[in-house]
């Protein structure tokens, strides 16, 4: 399948900034499951001082705010032919070992309500069964809601709010599955919705690892595993190891964000 992908954030500064870093992890690269035909990044208001790949392979955007700017916009075109109807990403391994991806993070620490959810995995007759239920069980406990979670909500607070985001969705099961020794890893990227074309912002998924398979992926939020309509961007421990978009800025400017997506065939 060929989408294409139009997303533009626009950052909006109410005083001057002296000085900004932003890290942009908006290039997909290519692999076996998606082929990159095109794509260009394009920054006003600042200018890419270094491009590299990251401890994850993700390709890697270090952009510089122009002196006193205040707006930043960073403007994303292209088109990928993905190959993937399966959700089973394979035994594909970077520099980072299995192990590492059973560590936790200050946003992914299970508390009593992750322990409780990784239980699931129990009751399975195996593995991949029990990472399904598990899936299952999160969007049950946590409906997908726009209005009770942040950039910076824990695995354990949206499970305790009651509701999330894909953002949420993805961190819950990577926690429960390392609670449970299981390899699990967070992805972002885009998702070619059936009934729109204009979208809110990016996607997230979860990836754990089996053996025999290696990575498979489970979209919480669509109950599902991702398939061509599924665009990968970057690869994490969580959300802010593989947010489109992080960085630091210095003064007292108030910000605000402005997100244009649109994904179609």
């Amino acid at each position: 399948m060929k989408l294409r992908i139009q997303h533009t954030t626009k950052y909006h500064y109410d005083a001057p900034v002296s000085y900004g870093l932003q890290q942009i992890r908006l290039i997909p690269a290519n692999s076996k499951h998606q082929t990159v035909q095109s794509w260009a990044v394009d920054i006003k208001g600042g200018s890419t001082e270094l491009e590299f790949e990251d401890q994850y392979q993700n390709k890697t955007l270090l952009v510089k705010a122009d002196p006193e700017t205040t707006e930043l916009s960073v403007d994303v075109v292209g088109e990928v032919e993905t190959h993937c109807s399966d959700g089973v990403f394979g035994k594909v391994y970077g520099t980072a070992p299995l192990w590492h991806f059973r560590q936790s993070t200050p946003r992914t620490q299970a508390g009593r309500g992750v322990r409780k959810l990784a239980k699931t995995l129990q009751k399975a007759p195996d593995i991949l069964d029990g990472l399904h239920a598990l899936s299952n069980a999160i969007i049950d406990a946590a409906p997908y809601s726009m209005t009770d979670t942040e950039a910076h909500t824990t695995a354990e607070e949206a499970l305790s709010a009651g509701g999330g985001v894909c953002q949420d969705h993805a961190q819950i099961f990577v926690s429960a599955a390392r609670v449970a020794g299981i390899p699990a890893r967070y992805i972002s990227g885009y998702l070619m919705m059936n009934d729109r074309v204009d979208q809110d912002a990016s996607h997230a998924w979860a990836e754990a690892h089996l053996d025999g398979l290696g990575w498979v992926g489970f979209d919480v939020s669509n109950r599902i595993c991702p398939d061509e309509r599924y665009v990968r961007i970057a690869t994490g421990l969580d959300s802010h190891d593989a947010s489109p978009m992080s960085g630091i800025r210095l003064g007292s400017a108030r910000e605000s964000m402005i997100v244009s997506l649109q994904v179609q065939q």
